[in-house]
């Protein structure tokens, strides 16, 4: 007969923080709304943006619409998820009392906040996947040549900034207003942050938006895909939003 030898004590943290991001994952890919902005929408703009470009003969600066609209796709699915989708769930959590339930549980502050990275990480890799597949079905030519660590440079310090402002967000309004802002900025920086089109697209305006995160972003992702470049001044335009927001968040995030 095996005796049964009782081990109390909390697990160890990196054990509660793979359950914690596993748990967040499947949460994040059961709601249709979450997946409606994650992947539906950044294959819809995809599609829709090179077609509609290559009917009006839109000029990109002399290169192929998908070889330009596909890197600025990749990154409205990062800011999606990072920001928009962050910030709802967040929101979401403060008003039904998870994350005050989650406080008096064994999982630190610090053991949350690495589980939502976690699960954002891997809902990234997979919008990356889904937009790279429909941006070469309709044939786009990235150069690979360096490309590759710049842009996982790009979708890390995109998530860092977004995911700042979306706990930013999270921390201070109230659920529904959380949720009107979230999506209201999301559609704003979609259609004028220079996140899918150049920033040189939007005439004088383009100037603001280089120094918005989106533009930032978008600016990165091309950089790495269309030049093969290292984007530094973009990198440090979304360390910099990143910083400040995660500055703010600290002092101003309420847990309930």
């Amino acid at each position: 007969m095996t005796g049964f030898t009782p081990a109390p004590g909390a697990a160890p943290l990196s054990r509660m923080v793979r359950a914690q991001a596993s748990m967040e994952t499947r949460l994040l890919l059961r709601n249709g709304e979450q997946l409606l902005l994650a992947v539906v929408i950044p294959v819809i703009v995809l599609v829709g943006g090179v077609v509609g470009a290559e009917r009006l003969g839109l000029d990109l600066g002399g290169r192929r619409p998908v070889d330009v609209l596909t890197p600025g796709v990749i990154a409205l699915a990062v800011m999606s998820t990072a920001f928009t989708s962050l910030a709802i769930a967040t929101g979401f959590e403060r008003r039904y009392g998870v994350i005050k339930r989650l406080g008096a549980s064994p999982l630190p502050r610090s053991g949350l906040l690495l589980g939502k990275v976690g699960a954002l990480v891997v809902v990234e890799v997979a919008q990356v996947v889904v937009v790279a597949s429909v941006g070469l079905a309709l044939g786009w030519e990235p150069r690979l040549a360096g490309a590759v660590p710049a842009a996982l440079l790009a979708v890390l310090a995109g998530t860092f900034a977004f995911a700042a402002l979306g706990l930013l967000v999270a921390g201070v309004l109230r659920a529904e207003a959380t949720l009107a802002a979230a999506n209201l900025v999301y559609l704003l920086l979609l259609t004028g942050g220079a996140v899918v089109l150049p920033p040189a697209s939007y005439g004088a305006l383009g100037v603001v938006a280089r120094w918005l995160p989106s533009g930032a972003l978008g600016d990165s992702m091309r950089a790495a895909f269309l030049g093969g470049t290292f984007p530094v001044v973009p990198l440090l335009v979304l360390l910099g939003w990143g910083a400040l927001a995660t500055v703010l968040t600290v002092r101003t995030f309420r847990w309930e």
